[in-house]
Protein backbone atom coordinates (compact mmCIF):
# COMPACT_ATOMS: atom_id res chain seq x y z
CA UNK A 1 0.00 0.00 0.00
CA UNK A 2 1.07 3.74 -1.03
CA UNK A 3 1.72 6.10 1.36
CA UNK A 4 -0.75 8.10 0.78
CA UNK A 5 -3.16 5.00 0.75
CA UNK A 6 -2.30 4.50 4.20
CA UNK A 7 -3.05 7.78 5.27
CA UNK A 8 -6.46 8.06 3.73
CA UNK A 9 -7.04 4.60 5.81
CA UNK A 10 -5.58 5.83 9.15
CA UNK A 11 -7.63 8.97 8.60
CA UNK A 12 -10.55 7.10 8.06
CA UNK A 13 -10.01 5.01 11.19
CA UNK A 14 -9.68 8.00 13.39
CA UNK A 15 -13.04 9.97 12.27
CA UNK A 16 -11.55 12.76 10.71
CA UNK A 17 -12.29 14.08 7.31
CA UNK A 18 -10.10 15.74 4.61
CA UNK A 19 -11.48 18.89 5.40
CA UNK A 20 -10.20 18.47 9.48
CA UNK A 21 -7.18 17.43 8.50
CA UNK A 22 -6.67 20.57 6.20
CA UNK A 23 -7.49 22.43 8.80
CA UNK A 24 -5.37 21.27 11.10
CA UNK A 25 -2.22 21.53 8.78
CA UNK A 26 -3.21 24.94 7.36
CA UNK A 27 -3.51 24.27 4.08
CA UNK A 28 -6.41 24.75 1.20
CA UNK A 29 -8.73 21.22 1.12
CA UNK A 30 -7.97 20.13 -2.39
CA UNK A 31 -4.15 20.50 -1.52
CA UNK A 32 -4.71 17.97 0.95
CA UNK A 33 -7.04 15.67 -1.49
CA UNK A 34 -4.56 16.22 -3.93
CA UNK A 35 -2.02 14.27 -1.25
CA UNK A 36 -4.35 11.52 -0.57
CA UNK A 37 -5.01 10.79 -4.30
CA UNK A 38 -1.15 10.64 -4.84
CA UNK A 39 -1.68 13.90 -7.56
CA UNK A 40 0.88 15.78 -5.05
CA UNK A 41 3.96 13.76 -3.06
CA UNK A 42 3.74 13.83 0.67
CA UNK A 43 7.04 14.79 1.91
CA UNK A 44 8.69 13.90 5.23
CA UNK A 45 8.01 16.90 6.90
CA UNK A 46 4.36 16.65 5.88
CA UNK A 47 4.05 12.91 6.83
CA UNK A 48 5.42 14.25 10.25
CA UNK A 49 2.94 16.65 10.72
CA UNK A 50 -0.12 14.26 9.92
CA UNK A 51 1.63 11.40 11.98
CA UNK A 52 1.17 14.14 14.79
CA UNK A 53 -1.84 15.00 13.83
CA UNK A 54 -3.42 11.37 13.38
CA UNK A 55 -1.60 9.81 16.90
CA UNK A 56 0.18 7.22 15.23
CA UNK A 57 4.39 6.77 14.48
CA UNK A 58 5.74 7.92 11.10
CA UNK A 59 6.85 4.64 10.39
CA UNK A 60 3.15 2.91 10.27
CA UNK A 61 2.73 4.89 6.95
CA UNK A 62 5.18 2.58 5.48
CA UNK A 63 5.18 -0.57 4.20
CA UNK A 64 7.18 -2.69 6.32
CA UNK A 65 9.56 -3.80 4.10
CA UNK A 66 11.49 -0.20 3.27
CA UNK A 67 14.68 -1.07 2.21
CA UNK A 68 15.87 -4.36 0.15
CA UNK A 69 19.41 -5.83 0.86
CA UNK A 70 22.01 -6.25 -2.03
CA UNK A 71 21.43 -10.04 -1.10
CA UNK A 72 17.38 -10.22 -1.91
CA UNK A 73 16.91 -12.94 -4.78
CA UNK A 74 14.08 -10.80 -5.79
CA UNK A 75 16.32 -7.54 -7.17
CA UNK A 76 17.81 -9.72 -9.49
Amino acid sequence: MKVNERVRQIRKTKGLTQVNMAEKLNIPTQTYNSYELGRRKIYVELIKQIAEILDEPVEKFFEEKIYETKNDPNLV
